[in-house]
């Protein structure tokens, strides 16, 4: 008897290929926001670690930096190694490796076991993020955009549920507290089990992406000319992330010290920023695929541009304010970002999305241990009216080839 994996593709399995899985892809995206809020802890008691363990900025950038190139650094090769021989329970044991830092996180004595602990929790997301989007991928049914929008709302909901849970579990009661987070870890690691037991019995859908259906885009572009988009859309997430930086790791920070408010007062600020960006997330992929996703990564990059030149120079409700309305531009690139690059190399899903993610984890890294430095040699303000001209470098996305890489739908 064959096995699913071994069916011979027939009109019914083009039918089901083309079947858009919402059970599977809000499944994958509460994983996600299970992840995402479980990394958002690092950032969200950094206030509380600076204060117990006397530590400067560039140390909090350290930190941030040490996590961030974890979670970058092998992205790329899982998904490479993935897209030839996928792994479906790589899910569930990545998520082991994040319970184990989330656990050492919360004992840790000293700088050096804090780098330790969020370098396994950056492990964990480096194997997580390239498999998830493929499963994601995998149950678009055709709607990329949209899957890939779903998934990252998951995350960016974590992200921004974090800091405020955070707020209220950890930062008035210690350190210690951040073990109650490894319940989600566990819950994560279970749902993953399953997960992966659907990735396993469907791994047709993932062989069948290789004929092309007529869903798929595959630009007839030369391969100098792919290279150069790549590189291009690479760039644009560095402008994107360096300046997410400035807001999760040291957006706190800049509203304690400029406005005076208290940690709790700040993280709910951070929460509403957070919030803003899953907003954002959820709203890029479905528009990406109606309009092309070249529009929209234009209208996210540059057009945030003018609201971030403003923030550092108003009053604490207009910092507010303008914090929302940049993370909803802002978030909306990296699903049409994402998508893009697919439709460039049609058939590299997991390599692509490892690139992207790593590289986005890393920029994020890099950014905040960039930040740190300069923040301790000037002021956070001053990291914040340098930041604002990053989204200016938008400009370049009139560099990309006009594409057609929206999904249509019969």
């Amino acid at each position: 008897m064959k096995t699913l994996t071994e069916a011979p593709i027939t009109p019914p399995t083009k039918e089901i290929v083309n079947k858009t899985v919402f059970s599977i892809l809000f499944t994958i995206s509460f994983t996600h926001l299970l992840n995402d809020m479980i990394q958002s802890v690092i950032p969200a008691v950094y206030p509380l670690i600076k204060t117990n363990f006397h530590l400067s900025f560039s140390q909090i950038g350290m930190i941030t930096f040490t996590f961030q190139l974890t979670a970058s650094l092998l992205q790329p090769f899982v998904g490479f190694y993935t897209d030839r021989t996928p792994r479906p329970n790589s899910l569930a044991i990545g998520m082991g490796f994040t319970l184990l830092g989330l656990i050492l996180l919360s004992f840790a004595t000293s700088f050096l076991m804090i780098l330790v602990s969020v370098s396994l929790i950056g492990m964990g997301s480096s194997v997580f993020h390239p498999e998830s989007s493929r499963v994601a991928h995998m149950a678009s049914g055709g709607q990329k955009g949209l899957a890939q929008s779903i998934f990252q709302l998951g995350g960016n909901a974590g992200s921004a549920i974090g800091p405020l849970l955070a707020a209220i579990i950890i930062v008035p009661y210690g350190q210690a507290n951040i073990i109650w987070f490894a319940f989600a870890a566990i819950l994560a690691i279970a749902v993953l089990f399953r997960i992966g037991k659907w990735y396993r019995e469907h791994l047709y859908l993932k062989n069948f992406n290789k004929v092309k259906l007529s869903s798929d885009f595959s630009p007839s572009l030369p391969k100098k000319r792919i290279i150069f988009s790549i590189c291009i859309l690479l760039v644009l997430i560095f402008s994107k992330y360096f300046y997410m930086a400035s807001m999760t790791s040291y957006f706190t920070f800049y509203l304690i010290e400029k406005f005076q408010v208290s940690v709790q007062q700040s993280q709910i600020y951070l929460f509403a920023f957070l919030a803003a960006v899953a907003a954002g997330t959820m709203i890029g992929g479905p528009l990406g695929d109606r309009f092309g996703r070249k529009h929209i990564i234009w209208v996210s990059i540059l057009g945030a541009a003018p609201f971030t030149l403003l923030l550092p120079y108003t009053n604490l409700f207009w910092t507010g304010a303008l914090s929302v309305i940049i993370g909803l531009i802002i978030s909306s690139a990296f699903s049409a970002i994402l998508v893009y690059a697919t439709d460039l190399m049609p058939g590299k899903v997991g390599m692509i999305a490892g690139l992207f993610f790593g590289f986005a984890f890393g920029m994020g890294g890099v950014g905040s241990a960039v930040l740190g430095r300069l923040a301790d040699h000037t002021s956070i303000e001053y990291v914040f009216k340098i930041c604002a001209y990053l989204p200016l470098i938008g400009i370049i996305t009139g560099l990309l080839p006009n594409i057609e890489g929206r999904t249509r739908r019969s």
